[in-house]
């Protein structure tokens, strides 16, 4: 008698263990997936008073090559200025008729970074922010035009925005410039998986491609080099750990999951 209650004693102990083995496994892999600091989480740590990032304030992109810009020249006397201004005639057709109209020349800057602009000739646009551009503008016109008004637009400008964001893509900027934070805005904010810390942007130079992390987080954001975007750069957010971890062990905790309760099952008909 007193082996038998020795025997079931022992199975009981057995099922408590096996009951809070499950309990721990299940307890871990929540804390696992769910733990997450505030700091990785918050944006902009350390801002607490108002400052002023003076490093930011003359920002201005440049143009590139294989950029397309839209120019148009005016002044006082328009008939003087219109060697300047190409027209382009775009029709639309319906099968019957064809209605013709004029669009303004756009230009594209080629690889060594100039463009061939009417009258003008050849003129070096890459490096040059708009403003620089229209100041060789009017020295290059002065001698043709009194008071010449140029307007240039970049058409090209946009970004993409990708990884753990709401909504990525490529986005369009019809400003002359965009911040990470307004390029985020555009892309939905971050999901709560997106690192925060460690922000990629990718960029194209002249050298090549350049790479820059950006701590999104960061009291200095503001005054980074890199708060404001260039056309056709790349953000790319990457997934936390705790995604990352999820992703790898989705496949196989369920399993391990099931593989306990059967485990537990057979323990306690057992142990009954």
């Amino acid at each position: 008698m007193k082996k038998n209650n020795s025997t079931y004693i022992c199975r009981q102990i057995m099922y408590m263990k096996s009951i809070k083995a499950f309990a721990v496994v299940n307890l871990f892999l929540f804390l696992l997936n769910s733990c997450a600091p505030k700091k990785d989480v918050v944006y902009f740590g350390g801002v607490d008073t108002l400052q002023v990032a003076k490093a930011n304030l003359s920002y201005a992109p440049v143009y590139k090559a294989d950029d397309q810009l839209a120019i148009t020249v005016s002044a006082l006397d328009n008939a003087a200025a219109l060697p300047f201004n190409l027209p382009v005639a775009s029709f639309n057709t319906d099968g019957k008729s064809a209605v013709g109209t004029q669009q303004l020349q756009t230009y594209l800057i080629a690889k060594d970074g100039s463009i061939n602009f009417p009258q003008l000739g050849t003129l070096q646009m890459a490096g040059l922010t708009r403003l620089q551009a229209i100041d060789l503008f009017n020295e290059k016109l002065a001698p043709f035009l009194v008071d010449p008004v140029v307007n240039i637009t970049l058409l090209n400008f946009k970004v993409t925005v990708l990884g753990e964001v709401k909504k990525p893509g490529t986005y369009p900027v019809k400003t002359e410039r965009i911040s990470v934070i307004e390029a985020l805005g555009k892309a939905g904010d971050l999901t709560i998986h997106g690192t925060r810390q460690n922000a990629l942007l990718i960029r194209e130079t002249a050298e090549g491609k350049q790479y820059e992390r950006i701590d999104l987080t960061a009291s200095d954001l503001f005054s980074s080099p890199y708060y404001y975007m260039q056309q056709n750069d790349v953000l790319y957010i990457e997934p936390n750990k705790p995604k990352v971890n999820s992703s790898a062990t989705s496949a196989t905790t369920g399993v391990w999951i099931s593989i306990t309760s059967l485990l537990i099952t057979i323990i306690t008909l057992i142990v009954k």
